[in-house]
């Protein structure tokens, strides 16, 4: 026995001299992690149920192991720095496979627990995805649910989000998309407008129109449209416009007002082209479809929650097809 904790004695020293022990600690990464989700030392002290010393000393110990600084502190408030950003935007997903692997191990059922955070778009989340969401909080009751709606892009990674859906094309190469349905696009403007104005007939009229655009940072005033029965031919548009908004209700309802002319998805402006209150544009060109689709964050391990949730929608939207769309 003394041989034998001898050995293991000598195999203790030399893995102490060639892979010394981490000096940081995993509860140092949390407490980094709810700093930068909350804002502020207070914040995430009253989240975590600890003081603002402990906090404090957490975040300066971590700096001390890793020799970075990452926040810049002043009396008020702490702002990350270049090297925080990363480290945050690098551990989070991590974090959360580590929590979702405790939780298999911990209810080995099938049941999904723990939170499940969404960001979807305002319009497509009010008309398409209140069932979907609600049979799947009941399919799932130990679930919790947290759904943000925005018209703008967020950062899933930095903003803790688990999944979004999205509009068009996907630009963030960090992200991994499913697609849902194809969206139908449609340029229509308000009768008081064609009055005044005209309807345009050719993309080439838009250039004498007002047109009124979204204001996202992606858009700078161009229309896609496209030509031929593949629509591989695409056309740009420079359009004008004194109005800009950042929702789709807002730019129909504006259009409606007379305003001018908009682009948006069909399902959007389907009840006011039914009612009378806009008038769609048939243009020799029509303007490219976008898709609506499910993204996360390319991590090795996907969430069972995430992935449960996904299948839900692909699955939702294979039976329930959304107006003037074409089939997935």
């Amino acid at each position: 026995m003394t041989r034998q904790l001898t050995i293991l004695e000598e195999r203790r020293r030399l893995v102490n001299r060639f892979c010394p022990v981490r000096k940081w600690r995993f509860e140092d990464l949390l407490t980094f992690a709810e700093v930068m989700e909350t804002g502020s030392v207070t914040a995430a002290a009253a989240r975590l149920d600890l003081s603002k010393s402990v906090v404090s000393k957490r975040i300066q110990d971590l700096e001390s192991a890793l020799a970075v600084e990452l926040f810049k502190r002043s009396t008020r408030q702490v702002k990350p720095t270049e090297k925080g950003e990363t480290l945050y935007e690098q551990i989070v997903p991590l974090i959360h496979d580590f929590h979702d692997t405790v939780r298999q191990f911990s209810h080995p059922s099938d049941t999904l627990q723990g939170r499940l955070r969404i960001v979807v778009p305002i319009s497509v989340g009010t008309n398409y995805l209140r069932d979907a969401i609600a049979r799947f909080a009941e399919c799932h009751p130990e679930l919790e649910l947290a759904i943000d709606y925005y018209d703008h892009s967020v950062d899933l990674v930095k903003n803790g989000y688990d999944l979004a859906v999205r509009i068009g094309v996907l630009s963030d190469s960090r992200l991994i998309s499913r697609k849902l349905f194809e969206c139908r696009r449609i340029v229509c403007c308000s009768p008081a407008y064609v009055r005044e104005k005209g309807l345009p007939t050719r993309i080439a009229d838009l250039a004498d129109h007002v047109c009124i655009d979204h204001s996202s940072l992606h858009n700078k005033q161009i229309w896609e449209f496209s030509e031929g029965a593949d629509g591989k031919t695409r056309s740009s548009v420079p359009v004008r416009g004194r109005v800009v908004a950042n929702s789709d209700e807002a730019m129909r309802d504006m259009a409606i007002a007379g305003f001018g002319l908009i682009l948006l998805p069909f399902f959007v402006v389907a009840d006011a082209l039914d009612n009378g209150d806009l008038i769609a544009a048939q243009l020799d060109e029509q303007p490219t479809s976008h898709a609506i689709s499910a993204v996360y964050p390319a991590t090795r391990h996907v969430s069972s929650k995430v992935r449960a949730f996904i299948d839900h929608l692909v699955a939702h939207f294979r039976h329930h097809r959304v107006r003037e769309t074409d089939p997935s």
